[in-house]
């Protein structure tokens, strides 16, 4: 059997971040006699005192990895099927572990499995296309979603094609691992885009979060945060996520 070529088209998602610079500058005391500069700082820090800022940075924070629940949780049903077939490959490895079937079963039944729920996890993505394509929220990435599933109509197909073979069960190791590697490959990509897509709606999300509700600056918890004083900064995560599920 000739092997298909799977080609994925690369979204490009330019996602936007805002930097904030603080100066402070003090006069220099190059003379002998200071006491002029001394005279205006100190009539500058009694005008502060008289005249504080109107108002403090107002900084939040946000869990990127909780608000991209949103889109997993769109496609609950499909996530499902891919756990419950997680759980019969556990119970398939587990009977091989007590030696209640052989090593020859265990191979086919493992690999019909395998392809199985590389399937499932294909139509989480698929479905989730599906989702985006048909809310308005994500309007303006429509025609690149559309261009995205249907470049992955080969994937589509060739995991169908093996999941059959591998039922029929007419495949030798080395062609299966070939083709499954293929399809493998194919679908991380699918998924890597996907996940790109996804993340540019989180950003999105926590921009007008930021917006409305007059923040200055949103931080990301992972790999950002060490500490945080949650009297002074906030967590947007559930307001973002909001925001999402109404673009849903």
């Amino acid at each position: 059997m000739s092997k298909n070529t799977l080609v994925v088209s690369v979204i490009a998602l330019l996602l936007a971040a805002a930097a904030l610079v603080l100066q402070f500058v003090l006069p220099s005391g190059g003379g002998v006699d200071n006491s002029a500069e001394i005279t205006a700082l100190t009539n500058r820090v009694s005008t502060l005192e008289a005249n504080p800022p109107a108002s403090p940075l107002k900084v939040a924070y946000l869990n990127a990895e909780d608000a991209f629940s949103v889109f997993t949780d769109a496609v609950s049903d499909l996530r499902q099927k891919a756990i419950d077939k997680q759980g019969e490959i556990v119970k398939l490895q587990q009977q091989y572990m007590a030696s209640t079937i052989s090593k020859d079963d265990f191979d086919s039944q493992n690999n019909q499995l395998q392809v199985e729920l590389l399937q499932a996890q294909l139509n989480i993505d698929l479905g989730t296309i599906d989702k985006m394509i048909a809310s308005n929220g994500f309007a303006d990435m429509k025609s690149q979603l559309q261009k995205l599933k249907d470049e992955a109509q080969p994937v589509v197909d060739e995991m169908k094609n093996l999941v059959s073979t591998v039922r029929v069960g007419v495949i030798d190791t080395t062609e299966f691992q070939n083709r499954y590697t293929q399809v493998k490959n194919a679908f991380t990509q699918l998924d890597q885009l996907l996940t790109q897509a996804a993340t540019s709606k989180i950003v999105q999300a926590a921009n007008k979060v930021a917006v409305d509700q007059g923040y200055d600056l949103v931080l990301r918890t992972k790999n950002v945060i060490v500490y945080r004083n949650t009297a002074k900064l906030t967590d947007i995560t559930d307001l973002v996520k909001h925001e999402l599920e109404s673009y849903l």
